[in-house]
C-alpha cells in the first residue's frame, strides 16, 4: 500500500499544509544563510547574534537543511507536506527541551540561548499546527476526508444505500 492510497486527499487542506511548510521553510532558510554569512565557528558554544537569536555554523547549516526540507514539502504538498510539518514541528519542540536542559553547559553545541529555546517551542508548535490542521480534532465536520476515513461505516450510513431503489411489493 502507498501512503497516498491510505490517506484521503483534500485540496482545500493541502493549501494550509503548503503555506505552513513554505513560510516556515523560507524563514529557516534565511536565518540559516544569515547565520552562515558571518562565518561563525562551526561548534562555537557562544555563537553570533542573528535575528535576535544566537547561531553558530552547525545551527546555520541545520537551519538551511530543514528549511529546504520544508520548502520541498510545500512543493510536493498534500499529505506529504502535512507529515513533514508535523515531524519538523515535533523535532523543534524536542530541540527546545534539549536546548533548555543544556543552556549553560559545554554540551550546548548549537549555541542555543533562551531566545532560541523560545523560538524553537513557538516555531515547532506553529509548524506542527499547520500540519495537523483539519486532521486532528474531536469535532471534525462530517464532510472532512479525515473524519470519513476514521468513521467509514458511519459515513457510509450517512450516504445511504448506493444500489437501485427498492421496488415496493417485490
Amino acid at each position: 500500500m502507498k501512503l497516498k492510497d491510505d490517506l484521503p486527499v483534500d485540496h482545500r487542506l493541502a493549501q494550509v499544509y503548503r503555506y505552513g511548510a513554505g513560510l516556515g521553510g523560507v524563514f529557516l532558510l534565511f536565518f540559516g544563510i544569515l547565520g552562515l554569512l558571518d562565518r561563525p565557528g562551526f561548534l562555537d558554544t557562544q555563537g553570533d547574534r542573528v535575528a535576535g537569536m544566537s547561531s553558530n555554523g552547525l545551527l546555520g547549516l541545520l537551519s538551511v537543511l530543514v528549511g529546504l526540507v520544508l520548502i520541498a514539502g510545500a512543493a510536493i504538498g498534500g499529505n506529504v507536506a502535512s507529515w513533514i510539518n508535523m515531524v519538523v514541528g515535533t523535532v523543534f519542540v524536542g530541540a527546545g527541551f534539549v536546548g533548555l536542559m543544556i543552556l549553560d553547559s559545554d554540551a550546548n553545541f548549537l549555541a542555543f540561548g533562551m531566545t532560541n529555546v523560545i523560538f524553537s517551542f513557538l516555531f515547532g508548535l506553529t509548524v506542527a499546527t499547520f500540519g495537523m490542521y483539519g486532521r486532528v480534532s474531536r469535532h471534525l465536520p462530517h464532510d472532512n476526508p479525515y473524519w470519513r476515513e476514521r468513521h467509514a461505516r458511519y459515513a457510509e450510513a450517512l450516504r445511504g444505500p448506493t444500489g437501485p431503489p427498492a421496488v415496493p411489493g417485490h
